[in-house]
C-alpha cells in the first residue's frame, strides 16, 4: 500500500473553509505545511488548487483531482478519480492529501497518517473535516503552540497514525 497522509488545519468545530478560502492565516502553520510536503506528491481537488495563492505548488508534484474528463491544468498532473490519483502516487515516499472537504472524506478510509493543526476556536464555515475516530487513529505526537500575535489563535500540531 502506498503511504498516504492527510495534512489539514481544522477549527475546534472541524471547520476547514468557507467560500473556497481558508478561515485563518497562521504563518507558522503555512511554513510547517511547506516543510512537510516539499519534495513530495500533493493531491488536491480542483477547487483547492484554484484557491492557492501560488500554483502549482513549487518543489512538489501537484496531482489535481477533477471530474471533468480531459481537463488539463498547466504544471499539474490530472486524475479523474480517487483510484487514478492513488495509481499516480509514489510508492517510495509519503503522498499528501491537502483538500478539500470531499477529497479528505474520501481518503480518510485509506490514509495511514494525519497531520492535523487544531486551531482552538470555532468558525462559521461551509466545509468541514470528517471526525477523527480514536478507535481507528492513535495520537502519536502533540505540540501546543501559542498565538503568533495579539488577537490570533492558540493552536496545536497533532500527528495521528492508523492503529
Amino acid at each position: 500500500m502506498k503511504p498516504i497522509s492527510i495534512i489539514v488545519a481544522i477549527a475546534s468545530n472541524y471547520a476547514i473553509g468557507k467560500d473556497n478560502d481558508l478561515l485563518w492565516h497562521i504563518s507558522d502553520d503555512l511554513k510547517r505545511f511547506k516543510r512537510i510536503t516539499s519534495g513530495h506528491p500533493v493531491v488536491m481537488g480542483k477547487n483547492t488548487f484554484f484557491s492557492l495563492p501560488f500554483r502549482p505548488l513549487p518543489k512538489r508534484r501537484n496531482i489535481v483531482l477533477t471530474d471533468v474528463v480531459d481537463e488539463k491544468i498547466e504544471g499539474c498532473e490530472m486524475a479523474y478519480s480517487i483510484e487514478e490519483s492513488i495509481e499516480m502516487m509514489d510508492a517510495s515516499q509519503e503522498n499528501f492529501i491537502m483538500g478539500g472537504g470531499s477529497i479528505y472524506k474520501q481518503f480518510m478510509t485509506i490514509a495511514n497518517k494525519l497531520y492535523i493543526t487544531r486551531v482552538h476556536q470555532d468558525f462559521d464555515a461551509d466545509t468541514f473535516f470528517p471526525d477523527i475516530d480514536l478507535e481507528i487513529w492513535k495520537l502519536v505526537e502533540k505540540t501546543d503552540m501559542e498565538p503568533e500575535k495579539e488577537g490570533s489563535f492558540a493552536f496545536t500540531y497533532e500527528i495521528y497514525e492508523r492503529k
